[in-house]
């Protein structure tokens, strides 16, 4: 199929493609359009306008600012993937794109335009709510930052607002000795999750500190386990612990489809992930 006549506009600065956005109607950005496109040729998407940022540069970036990752709404997979910025300060994020689309959609998809999009399956916005990155939403004369815990809510929903745009991705470094774990299950590298667990904790006097774990390819969109990080929080490491939050984990799950498989991951998926990040945290 084909998409639907719509407008198209390239602006080259940022105030020009919000005044855009501003005008009404149903519009959208387009960056990479990994996940637009396509969605637009089988009219899943019918917007009136296509507003194309990709000549507005100065949203290209990956760069520290102070003790805060900040991450651009042109920023590709692939420069994320490799930055030797987010390697040192956000491991689980180069370990997670190993597991994210292919070459060829990071080559081009951005991580913003991932959010925005808010599949069910990405792991991205997982790992967005367990960094508590805050997501910058700009419209005409003003900005809003969002947590990222916030931002997502159901299946291809978001709180951004039809007038803004997500023009940034902000994540704080983790403190020294944070611990991380990944893992997924899909039917291949790069297909959408059946199933993602991430995690990140601390571990202080032998006890679980500040334990941050999230979900996706299970519930309407990715979730933290707020519960589970509950009946972490203060407690010594163990095997028996994790098999029981995990069991909790689980069964507070709310599966769109095959229920009773996925509850079975997250049994399986979750001590690991805590394993992970109990032997990173040192």
């Amino acid at each position: 199929m084909k998409p639907s006549a719509f407008r198209y506009e390239r602006p080259t600065d940022l105030q020009a493609a919000l005044a855009l956005l501003a005008t009404g109607g149903d519009a959208r950005i387009l960056a990479g359009g990994q996940s637009l496109v396509p969605m637009m040729n089988y009219r899943l998407a019918q917007p009136a306008c296509l507003i194309d940022i990709n000549r507005v540069s100065d949203l290209d970036y990956i760069r520290e600012d102070g003790d805060v990752i900040a991450i651009g709404a042109l920023a590709r997979h692939g420069a994320i993937k490799s930055s030797d910025l987010i390697k040192a300060h956000l491991p689980i994020v180069a370990e997670a794109y190993d597991w994210i689309a292919h070459a060829a959609v990071r080559n081009r998809g951005t991580l913003c335009g991932n959010l925005c999009h808010a599949d069910a399956a990405s792991e991205m916005p997982a790992i967005m709510q367990i960094l508590e990155a805050e997501l910058v939403l700009a419209k005409v004369g003003t900005t809003r930052t969002v947590a990222a815990t916030e931002f997502f809510v159901g299946t291809y929903e978001t709180a951004i607002a039809e007038d803004e745009m997500l023009t940034e991705v902000r994540i704080r470094k983790p403190a020294a000795g944070t611990g991380w774990g990944f893992e997924e299950v899909a039917m291949r590298r790069g297909d959408y999750a059946w199933c993602t667990v991430v995690a990140t904790l601390e571990i202080s006097d032998g006890n679980i500190v500040a334990p941050r774990i999230a979900i996706a390819g299970v519930n309407d969109c990715a979730a933290r386990l707020g519960t589970v990080e509950g009946a972490l929080t203060g407690k010594k490491p163990d095997a028996s612990l994790f098999a029981d939050v995990a069991a909790t984990a689980a069964e507070a799950a709310t599966p769109t489809e095959n229920a009773a498989y996925k509850r079975d991951l997250i049994r399986a998926l979750l001590p690991r992930v805590l394993n992970d990040a109990v032997e990173r945290a040192g």
